[in-house]
């Protein structure tokens, strides 16, 4: 089956026939390296128009999906993959990010992401038919099945195999608290902006360190309040005290213009 199984409830499966056929995950599926399935709502309605929504009770703007259909299809899930851990995608979850990309990596067990629809589901499913919810940001969609992708997406770099390179989710952004350094390839001189020298000098060490620095400097500009989480270990003091000059001096040239 895969070294982790994944099951998507949704009333629109044809969305992720695409996903589950091209890129990293295409490969990691064909290989059996993960499994993956789709479970249509709608087929454990029992009206004729296969409905999964209805009014909420107390008025209110939308409708709600309906707790009998979705409870069948979590049952029907949970039976096939009885150590699972259910999900619900829902805007009032854990705010999902790396950190629980990787709990949810070594907990090594399938998934299963329910994903809703219209206003939200009926909230007794939430009570008692899912592990956990999770949100992918402060921000409303449509639907749960863009945010199921997002976390499959980000589990998966993590399991062996799936990656070309053995160590690649390693030095991700984020991976090691810190926004990733910058990336260059052929050709070495584009439009007269230059590969950083360092790149090309065959020295490990040197290059490792320039790495660390653009590393540290990067999240400094762009997500400072990522250094407020992260244990700093002296050589990274050493560089931020280095730059830390320079980099107030950006700062301060750019709220200049």
């Amino acid at each position: 089956m895969g070294e982790m199984h994944f099951t998507i409830l949704t009333i629109f499966p044809e969305l992720f026939a695409p996903f589950w056929s091209h890129g990293m995950i295409g490969r990691a599926k064909k290989s059996g390296t993960i499994g993956a399935e789709t479970i249509q709502i709608r087929d454990f309605t029992a009206d004729r128009h296969r409905s999964t929504d209805d009014r909420p009770y107390g008025g209110g703007s939308g409708m709600v999906m309906t707790p009998e259909p979705l409870a069948a299809a979590i049952r029907q899930a949970q039976a096939r993959s009885p150590h699972a851990t259910t999900v619900l995608l829902s805007p009032q979850g854990r705010r999902f990010d790396q950190q629980l990309a990787v709990e949810l990596h070594h907990r090594g067990r399938d998934m299963i992401l329910v994903c809703g629809r219209y206003e939200g589901v009926d909230d007794r499913i939430c009570g008692q038919f899912v592990d956990e919810e999770i949100s992918v940001g402060d921000f409303v969609l449509t639907g749960g099945e863009l945010a199921a992708m997002v976390i499959i997406d980000a589990v998966c770099r993590l399991i062996p195999g799936v990656l070309g390179a053995a160590d690649a989710a390693d030095k991700d952004s984020f991976a090691s608290g810190l926004l990733e350094h910058p990336q260059f390839t052929r050709p070495r001189d584009f439009e007269g902006d230059r590969v950083p020298d360092i790149l090309l000098s065959g020295n490990h060490a040197a290059v490792d360190r320039w790495r660390l620095e653009q590393s540290l400097m990067r999240t400094l500009l762009q997500r400072p309040d990522l250094l407020d989480e992260r244990r700093l270990s002296g050589s990274e003091t050493e560089i931020l005290e280095k730059w830390r000059g320079r980099i107030d001096a950006i700062l301060d040239s750019a709220g200049e213009r």
